[in-house]
């Protein structure tokens, strides 16, 4: 299993990526599953995702994955207004399995550039990485 070191982890098996920041207006976050979560899930079948314009807040569900195994919600590591989802993901829903921290992502969200560091109190990859290995 792969866990990159350029995004924040939240304990759930979300990833969120800054993509803009410093200088800009606001801050663009784009969140997807790890790459654990996808194989704990299985063949992913479906994906149901917010609208753009919906407003998230950490912890609660932005929408579901369902697998052959089971359907799983998807928790926001961010608060903010989501500006993007990845239609491509209607049609080929196992893109997930395929590259979840690539062409798997789930939605972009917008954060103000006054709030701060979207990712403050996420798991950087080593503490992620410990929490899936943990027994």
């Amino acid at each position: 299993m792969t866990t990159p070191d350029d995004r924040r982890y939240t304990e759930q098996h979300e990833w969120a990526l800054v993509l803009e920041g410093e200088g800009s207006a606001a801050t663009v976050v784009r969140v997807g599953i790890t790459d654990h979560a996808q194989d704990a899930l299985g063949d992913i079948v479906f994906v149901q995702l917010p609208e753009v314009g919906a407003e998230v807040t950490p912890g609660n569900p932005i929408g579901e994955v369902e697998s052959t195994k089971s359907v799983s919600d998807v928790y926001s590591p961010v608060a903010g207004v989501v500006t993007a989802v990845n239609e491509a993901l209607t049609d080929a829903p196992e893109t997930v399995n395929a590259d979840p921290y690539g062409a798997g992502w789930l939605v972009e969200v917008r954060i103000p550039a006054d709030a701060g560091d979207p990712t403050a109190g996420l798991l950087d990859a080593p503490a992620y990485q410990a929490l899936v290995d943990a027994p």
